[in-house]
């Protein structure tokens, strides 16, 4: 699996964490000292939160289950679509719109609606309507896009969410807490760490969360690549007993 040393980290600006009179008192035991007013987050603490991350995630991938990327902040957005869209994984990138987990039925209506209109757009019917209404059908069609993102193809709840700012996004770090959904999140040192994989680490800073990101979507990609080496194994496998069962059957004629 991908890892990155103590330098890569430092020279990302992963230690550096919010203005003291901001911080988060849970975040204690991540912050190594104090520098000009400035909490420094202990690296090496950074570094064993997130490889255990990496494990935890690779395997949730591994087994088949979906990952939902969530980053709606300026400096993260082009970051979680970079890394996250190679690995096939769902991602939230430009508003989290309320309820989107714990009511997911009305999300899918909200799916269902935008391919109908994809649907419209190609079988001719938007030639038999007018100029008005397909405008008006266009511009609902660009909006339903912009708030579902890439989750589109998500058919059901996600087994596990990954967060760059659990502050920022309190509202899908609550509603994945509500249904028991294991979050995985960079936490700052202004940040409640109480997730199930906290990764103490800058938010803010784009090389910052384009390092931790790119371990964590790495990690993914490696949990799929095994889980397809074993199902070929395994069809392999399959086939290689039926073609000797098939052997057998021969000789015993």
């Amino acid at each position: 699996m991908a890892k990155v040393d103590f330098k890569q980290l430092l020279d990302a600006g992963v230690h550096f964490g919010h203005l003291k009179r901001k911080w988060n008192p849970k975040m204690a035991p991540y912050i190594f000292m104090e520098q000009n007013g400035i909490h420094i987050i202990d690296l090496y603490k950074t570094m064993a939160k997130l490889d255990e991350a990496a494990a935890a995630i690779k395997q949730i991938a591994k087994s088949g289950r979906q990952i939902l990327f969530v980053a709606t902040k300026k400096q993260a957005k082009d970051i979680i679509e970079e890394k996250v869209k190679p690995t096939g994984m769902p991602y939230i990138n430009e508003r989290w719109s309320g309820g989107m987990l714990t009511n997911f039925r009305t999300v899918r209506k909200a799916i269902k609606k935008m391919k109908a209109i994809d649907v419209m757009e190609k079988d001719g019917t938007f030639e038999q309507i007018s100029k008005r209404e397909r405008l008006q059908i266009t511009r609902e069609r660009a909006k339903l896009q912009k708030n579902l993102g890439s989750i589109v193809d998500m058919k059901r709840v996600p087994s596990a969410l990954f967060v760059v700012d659990v502050t920022k996004e309190h509202i899908a770090v609550a509603e994945a807490k509500k249904l028991g959904i294991p979050i995985f999140a960079m936490v700052d040192t202004n940040s409640d760490p109480s997730v199930d994989f906290p990764i103490p680490a800058n938010d803010d800073a784009s090389k910052s969360i384009a390092t931790i990101v790119e371990v964590m979507t790495d990690a993914v990609k490696e949990g799929l690549q095994e889980r397809n080496a074993q199902r070929k194994d395994s069809k392999e496998g399959g086939a290689e007993k039926s073609e000797n069962t098939k052997t057998r059957a021969r000789k015993t004629k």
